[in-house]
């Protein structure tokens, strides 16, 4: 009798335990995140937007329970604390274990052991497309200014787990590069030989990103690239127990454990337009005390950069917008133009088309250029974004042709119906996209041919 009640209150028993994720969620809301940067799934409607049934219902709030469930943050946790402490190994390909308590992040593999290095031709899109920008930037009176914020197993691979890291230059290395042939006029600020020449450590050992001193160190080389001086790095600063690491949160959202940060005490004298949620929000606007408009554009290493900045600007508007919307230069009246970018997404500047008008070269190809007309095909796209303007892709080469067929170092020219060759950003996979004035068509490309 005893054994059958055995066997009968075992299943009850895992039956139960199986059911309190469920039942816990009767409790309320579990938490705001489901750790480090990623986002929860919001409470679905029966309803969409529109009034009508919402057909994703299901799909969605099986999402939702994926991410709310009892105990969810805590059953991380303690999973992916006995995997790091059993097995010596992370539950997320996003969080690596390096040595010493260090975490690093999973997308700065490839970078690190050059496992996937961009093309030559894909180097001199990337530096091309910058020097477009930079033109457009100085015809409107505005100084600009790009950099690359180092990923931090370039500037401390020392705690890396054991991986060979890679001897061949960098792609970061090799845009740096790029940047500095002739016809490249842009203004590159090398923030990899800064940070390597400092002693102290200027990122955190938890979170993928630099800490406040290291963004000290950056707003002032930022301030020196465009002509202004600033001294936010000399402090003065003091260390308190704050922050906790996005890669942390990731493996331990459930463990209030802190990392200690710096905190600059020589007071920043700046104000918001509009209130933001957060050091996250796509667009911050600021007034500050110094002089001078900025556009920024940033990423999450921007986080801990722009208050430094926003001080040292009379306004500023840092936008994580991509592409990047220059449309915003004559609307902020901007004297100041810089573009941060992170090591690991240098593929982005060419992936994305910037909000410009495409600058156009005269009537005649120019010397060496041939052209081309039949076989090229153009998607054309009124821009709801740039108001005057179509959005034309395409194809950089032939159709069917190798974009081996031109040269590595040559830009794409798109003819249009009003005469003019118009120089086009160059992207990925051999495509070509640019702005043109609405009514306009493209007919064909030229480029210098490898033959």
């Amino acid at each position: 009798m005893k054994k059958n009640l055995l066997y009968a209150a075992f299943p009850a028993l895992i039956t139960l335990l199986c059911l309190i994720p469920s039942l816990g969620m009767l409790l309320g809301p579990q938490g705001d995140a489901v750790g480090g940067n990623q986002a929860i799934a919001a409470a679905p409607s029966l309803r969409n937007a529109e009034g009508t049934w919402n057909t994703s219902f299901l799909s969605q709030i099986q999402d939702y329970a994926g991410d709310h469930f009892f105990l969810r943050q805590d059953m991380i946790t303690a999973w992916s604390a006995l995997n790091a402490k059993a097995l010596g190994s992370s539950i997320t390909e996003d969080a690596v274990l390096g040595r010493d308590g260090w975490l690093y992040f999973g997308d700065t593999l490839p970078d690190y052991a050059g496992l996937e290095p961009m093309s030559q031709r894909e180097i001199f899109s990337a530096a091309h497309n910058l020097s477009l920008i930079s033109e457009y930037c100085e015809s409107h009176g505005a100084r600009f200014l790009f950099t690359m914020a180092p990923n931090k197993n370039s500037l401390y691979p020392e705690h890396m787990p054991a991986l060979t890291a890679s001897s061949a230059p960098s792609n970061a290395e090799r845009l740096a590069q790029a940047l500095k042939q002739p016809g490249m006029d842009v203004n590159y600020l090398d923030l990899f030989a800064l940070f390597r020449g400092q002693e102290e450590t200027l990122y955190f050992q938890t979170d993928s990103h630099w800490n406040s001193k290291g963004a000290a160190l950056a707003a002032d080389a930022v301030n020196q690239a465009l002509g202004r001086d600033s001294s936010y790095f000399s402090g003065p600063f003091s260390t308190e127990l704050n922050h906790k690491g996005d890669l942390y949160d990731m493996l331990y959202p459930a463990d209030g454990g802190l990392e200690a940060d710096w905190v600059y005490g020589g007071g920043l004298r700046f104000e918001y337009d509009a209130p933001i949620r957060s050091a996250e929000n796509l667009t911050i606007m600021t007034h500050g005390g110094g002089e001078g408009s900025l556009l920024m554009f940033r990423d999450s290493f921007g986080n801990l950069l722009y208050p430094y900045l926003a001080d040292s600007f009379g306004a500023a508007l840092f936008s994580r917008s991509m592409p990047y919307r220059l449309d915003l230069l004559d609307q902020r009246e901007a004297d100041f133009v810089a573009a941060e970018l992170v090591e690991r997404n240098i593929r982005h500047l060419i992936r994305h088309v910037p909000l410009m008008p495409a600058p156009h070269r005269g009537t005649e190809a120019p010397e060496g250029f041939g052209l081309y007309g039949s076989g090229v095909s153009f998607r054309v796209e009124p821009s709801g974004d740039l108001p005057g303007f179509a959005l034309v892709t395409g194809p950089a080469f032939l159709d069917g042709q190798d974009p081996l067929a031109a040269q590595a170092d040559s830009p794409v020219l798109v003819t249009a119906s009003d005469g003019n060759y118009y120089d086009a950003f160059l992207l990925e996979g051999g495509g070509a996209g640019l702005y043109l004035p609405e009514g306009v068509q493209p007919l064909g490309i030229a480029y210098k041919s490898a033959d």
